[in-house]
């Protein structure tokens, strides 16, 4: 069976294309993979513990823990959209076109909320740059487990 892409591309094609790919495939380091894992929690745990201990009401705490949930969701939806295209498996336009508007949506979100809070400027950058780390690392963490999961298939056979 042969699937046709946007591109035009068929299946063996992009087999043919996988196996040049395959020689340059390299496992990520423990130290990437533990980097990356480090900075996941340690974003998504400061950003926590500054919601914890802020000033604010809770309906306000739940929108920035919302608006993180939900940049983290999308961020890894992008990054396996992403993969899947270049590893040949179909994506359609539509989701991929979703993951990328709802990426884009949680940012824009997190900018008008922290934009018209009634925060100091250094919590406001706190905020930003532990919403950014943590989105940042969980598209590292997702590519890691991809790669891994690629690279353990490819053992396979």
């Amino acid at each position: 069976m042969e699937y046709k892409f946007s591109n035009d591309t068929t299946t063996e094609e992009i087999v043919k294309d996988e196996n040049k790919k395959e020689k340059n495939v390299q496992r990520p380091t423990g130290a990437f993979i533990g980097a990356s894992w480090a900075a996941l929690v340690t974003g998504v745990t400061a950003f926590c513990i500054g919601l914890w201990n802020a000033d604010m009401m809770l309906n306000e705490k739940g929108y920035y823990f919302t608006i993180l949930l939900f940049g983290l969701f999308s961020v890894i939806s992008v990054q396996k959209s992403v993969r899947d295209r270049l590893e040949g498996v179909p994506v359609t336009d539509m989701y991929y076109g979703i993951s990328w508007f709802a990426t884009i949506i949680s940012i824009l979100l997190l900018i008008i909320g922290l934009w018209n809070a009634s925060l100091e400027l250094s919590e406001k950058g706190f905020y930003g740059m532990a919403f950014t780390l943590s989105i940042f690392s969980g598209i590292a963490v997702q590519k890691n487990t991809r790669d891994r999961k690629y690279i353990d298939n490819l053992e396979a056979y």
